[in-house]
């Protein structure tokens, strides 16, 4: 779950990918049963990189949203993806999609074409993450080993949570889904928690009266 910055895509992983992917290979329990969690990962959690990373996927994911919604003049912002390419996590991503839509009320998470983002199965070492181009093009890919030790559908609310704005907080709970794999394997809690849901519904709010505003400069 961990993100990455490429000169031109954006990778968000287990905090992605590091976050729930790499964790169990490099980490071990503790006596209270979280894992210990490399340096690297605990020290990008919350990071500058981390946020900027997020942040790049979650705009790109609204600007997108936003155009549609303007084009067909609706009131919510639906926000639509695209499963297609992920088959074996059909049950999973449908889960997932639920959750947040029955947690949140600012943006609505749907399936279907003319997607804003798109998910993907596969095997990558860095398992499971999300990436954005910065231009309105996005996906999740869900690593096939990852899924297998951690609970699929944390995984894949956990990975849509970033395309939702959320950064990664390892250091935090199993009551806090972007905590990501920090809590171990154990960890099966597939819900935002009230800060969490909270703060998508004022990204989602206040990010749409934003761009609003900033498209309105531009047409004067």
């Amino acid at each position: 779950m961990k993100s990455t910055r490429a000169v031109l895509p954006v990778t968000l992983g287990l905090g992605l990918a590091m976050g729930l992917a790499s964790v169990p290979a490099s980490a071990a329990p503790t006596a209270g049963g979280r894992a210990e969690l490399p340096a690297s990962i605990a020290a990008y959690s919350d990071s500058a990189e981390d946020k900027a990373n997020t942040r790049a996927f979650f705009e790109a994911v609204l600007k997108s949203a936003l155009s549609k919604q303007k084009a067909t003049g609706a009131q919510a912002v639906t926000v639509v993806y695209d499963a297609s390419r992920a088959p074996s996590f059909a049950t999973e991503i449908a889960r997932s999609a639920q959750i947040w839509n029955s947690s949140v009320t600012s943006v609505r998470l749907v399936s279907g074409s003319n997607a804003d983002f798109r998910y993907y199965e596969g095997n990558d070492s860095r398992g499971s993450y999300a990436s954005t181009d910065g231009r309105g093009n996005g996906y999740i890919f869900l690593d096939y080993r990852q899924n297998q030790i951690y609970n699929s559908t944390r995984v894949t609310s956990h990975e849509t949570g970033h395309v939702l704005g959320l950064p990664d907080h390892y250091s935090g709970p199993c009551s806090e889904l972007m905590s990501g794999g920090g809590p171990g394997p154990s960890c099966t809690n597939a819900y935002p928690n009230a800060a969490e849901r909270s703060r998508v519904n004022q990204l989602w709010a206040s990010g749409l009266s934003a761009f609003e505003k900033e498209l309105s400069v531009k047409v004067r």
